[in-house]
């Protein structure tokens, strides 16, 4: 089996798994800008977490880029190849927190995501 087949599969179980969630107690965590005493703005900073879904979000601190993924290290891997050639510093918030911007990530994400409210919806009927 492909790497690729296995994120396929894996994304399935999430939409699949996304209708069976329970419902968040609380909103999704807002990012803030970094205090620039603590990152210099010479410094790519990038979050990284996870969504209310599971998933792995990678987004620039000031929301230029970011993206979903399936895997950690992906959304780690995403976050350095932005700062390229420099490295960046990555912020791993213990809340979970949603992309707020266009996917730059994983493309079939969105249609696992897509796939998940249509089900929820055909199961609300």
């Amino acid at each position: 089996m492909t790497l690729q087949m296995c994120e396929e599969a894996a994304m399935a179980a999430i939409a699949l798994q996304a209708d069976h969630r329970q419902p968040r107690r609380w909103a999704a965590t807002e990012l803030k800008p970094l205090d620039p005493d603590i990152v210099s703005d010479a410094i790519p900073a990038f979050f990284v977490g996870r969504n209310a879904a599971g998933l792995w979000v990678a987004r620039e601190a000031r929301g230029r880029i970011g993206g979903l993924f399936l895997f950690k290290s992906s959304a780690v891997d995403f976050a350095n190849r932005q700062s390229a050639p420099a490295r960046c510093a990555l912020v791993f918030p213990v809340e979970t927190f949603e992309l707020d911007i266009e996917n730059r990530g994983n493309t079939l994400i969105a249609l696992a995501e897509h796939a998940g409210r249509l089900l929820a919806r055909l199961a609300a009927r």
